[in-house]
């Protein structure tokens, strides 16, 4: 487990609210109007090259590095913006427990310390949870979305199922309850679990994937920026119309981006009517930069949770 990162000096903190930071914000269940409104700068994917110049690079601003993880070649505001740092705007994520061992459930403690350098207690609800917690190996496999437990002294604790041997990425996508206008952050560390790792290729990029039964298949190619994007959701050929609110939608995505692992997630237009969704959702897709991108949609069906996972090629 990695110690806790220095804090950022004034000029980091400063480069953190540089505007084009706030132009790679993650979309998630944003107006319509708000995301096709926004004017993205979309940085160039990183190539192979730059890629391994980076390789074991800086967990984030201030952090040690870790071993068998990509990074983005962008300053301390593009790792915050993607999700990438471990503290942004005052808040830092720590972990207190040491790493998980491989193959074995683990409830994994954390906090998240406010800009006095206290533990946040106090947190908006916003898709119908307090926090959303990620873990992902960095070669986009073992997707985990869950939803952990607060204590009074804002000790956070997460669920996770056993993790295979190698590097994760753990993420807490959170808006602390400061207001009517308070941000939506997403911080995240590594770690890494110990055990001989076996990657796994990345699955060809298409447009259909089968998950728990069901077919997923995307009907647009995205491209960088803000694009809309529909997913039609059929079960041995039929469609499906049977889905139920989750999360205060009828569907979750979540896009992790092959190589730096940054996050994107994003909702389906509409609200939800009772167990009627489907078969066709519509995403205001918002990817802040081209490449593969491993999707995860999650959705239920008769009160049983699925996910469908896919490569996307977002040109």
């Amino acid at each position: 487990m990695t110690a806790p990162p220095a804090r950022p000096s004034a000029a980091t903190a400063t480069a953190l609210t540089h505007p084009l930071a706030r132009r790679w914000l993650l979309a998630s269940c944003v107006p319509v109007l708000l995301v096709l409104g926004m004017a993205l700068t979309v940085p160039a994917a990183p190539s192979a090259t730059g890629r391994a110049a980076t390789a074991g690079g800086p967990d984030a601003p201030g952090m040690p590095s870790m071993p068998g993880m990509d990074h983005p070649t962008g300053s301390p505001q593009d790792l915050a913006a993607a999700g990438l740092a471990a503290e942004r705007n005052g808040y830092r994520l720590d972990l207190t427990d040491p790493a998980p061992t491989a193959g074995r459930a683990t409830d994994l403690r954390f906090t998240v310390t406010g800009p006095d350098g206290s533990p946040v207690t106090d947190y908006a609800v916003h898709q119908t949870k307090k926090l959303h917690f990620y873990a992902l190996r960095d070669d986009l496999t073992g997707f985990q979305h869950l939803h952990p437990d607060l204590a009074g002294d804002g000790t956070w604790t997460a669920a996770l199922a056993g993790l295979a041997p190698g590097t994760w990425r753990l993420y807490a996508d959170f808006v602390p309850n400061t207001g009517p206008h308070a941000a939506e952050l997403v911080l995240s560390r590594t770690v890494t679990v110990p055990g001989e790792a076996a990657p796994v290729p990345l699955p060809p990029a298409g447009t259909t994937a089968t998950g728990d039964g069901y077919t997923v298949t995307l009907t647009a190619r995205p491209m960088a920026g803000a694009h809309r994007l529909t997913a039609v959701v059929t079960r041995d050929g039929r469609p499906v119309g049977d889905l139920q609110p989750y999360l205060d939608a009828y569907a979750h995505l979540s896009a992790f981006h092959e190589g730096d692992l940054a996050l994107a997630h994003l909702h389906p237009d509409g609200t939800v009517d009772g167990d009627r969704g489907g078969p066709e959702l519509t995403f205001q897709a918002l990817f802040p930069e081209p490449g593969n991108w491993r999707v995860f949609l999650q959705f239920r069906t008769a009160g049983q949770l699925h996910t469908v996972a896919l490569t996307l090629r977002v040109d």
